[in-house]
């Protein structure tokens, strides 16, 4: 099966796929071992842990296409791509599409911000007119029509400044221009987050920023709305960064605790050092 039919089987599945958010190759490993089936590759995130800078749209395509491509070399399970706003016209979008399926992912987010584009729980973000939008999600549908194995999820941050109708009314046409899944960022509380599910078709992602903009309602809360995927964007990173700030605070008088660190023999078995050494050992008694 390719990845994009991975995650069909996926979607047509009962019940609703948790899916934690890598932003490098370890972290996508750590989200396959953990036995979760799906993963999408963070832009905060990766724009964080490749630049250390904001996702204010400062990583370029090749930089974005570059990380996907190792992350999604590094795993079995399917893995979104964030492929923001396609990086120019409408032949961006195309080229960017074909990139992304290229490197190995299972589906690309196309989104409607203007560029450059800005986390969604954060200030400063606005959209491009309905009809560049829609240019955006039907140059998506052409590149897959023309052999590119990829599911298409479009997004819309139209409710930040036009309101929950108007974004409805993009993820509604996005849906019958070829989009696989939903994704409406940023509704406010469970009533609109009710309207999202009850008034589009196909598959809905949630989007759960801790601290952000959108009630951080349970898994089963988010599947009984009616939402397929919830994705979790920062949690993996806002782990990372605490638990390096506070061994670097450890430092500072002595040592950080053992018991605050992963053993060095469970680094090196995820890490992928035993595997190595088994199949090495594999080719060198076949001399």
């Amino acid at each position: 099966m390719t990845q994009a039919d991975k995650l069909r089987t996926l979607l047509a599945e009962p019940g609703l796929i948790t899916m934690p958010c890598c932003f490098d190759p370890l972290s996508a490993k750590l989200i396959e071992q953990a036995g979760f089936p799906l993963s999408f590759m963070s832009g905060f995130a990766t724009a964080a842990a490749r630049l250390g800078m904001p996702d204010t749209g400062l990583m370029s395509y090749a930089e974005v296409l570059d990380q996907g491509r190792n992350i999604c070399n590094a795993v079995s399970i399917p893995v979104i791509g964030d492929g923001d706003t396609g990086y120019g016209n409408a032949l961006n979008v195309k080229r960017t599409v074909k990139g992304f399926a290229q490197a190995g992912f299972a589906a690309v987010m196309i989104e409607d911000q203007v560029a450059p584009k800005r986390c969604g729980h954060t200030a400063g973000k606005s959209v491009v007119s309905r009809d560049e939008a829609f240019e955006r999600i039907r140059a998506a549908a052409d590149a897959r029509a023309e052999g590119h194995d990829i599911l298409i999820l479009a997004r819309t941050d139209a409710r930040h400044e036009h309101g929950l109708d108007e974004a409805i009314e993009r993820a509604r046409e996005f849906r019958r221009l070829g989009a696989d899944i939903l994704f409406v960022e940023a509704p406010r509380d469970e009533g609109e987050m009710r309207r999202i599910c009850d008034e589009l078709d196909g598959p809905k992602m949630a989007n759960i920023v801790e601290g952000g903009l959108t009630p951080a309602l349970p898994p089963h809360e988010l599947e009984a709305i009616g939402f397929k995927i919830a994705a979790y964007p920062l949690t993996l990173m806002a782990a990372a960064m605490k638990a390096m700030a506070q061994a670097l605070e450890a430092f500072k008088t002595g040592t950080p605790a053992p018991d605050a660190l992963m053993s060095f023999d469970e680094m090196k078995t995820r890490i992928g050092f035993d595997a190595y050494f088994e199949e090495e050992k594999r080719y060198a008694e076949s001399r």
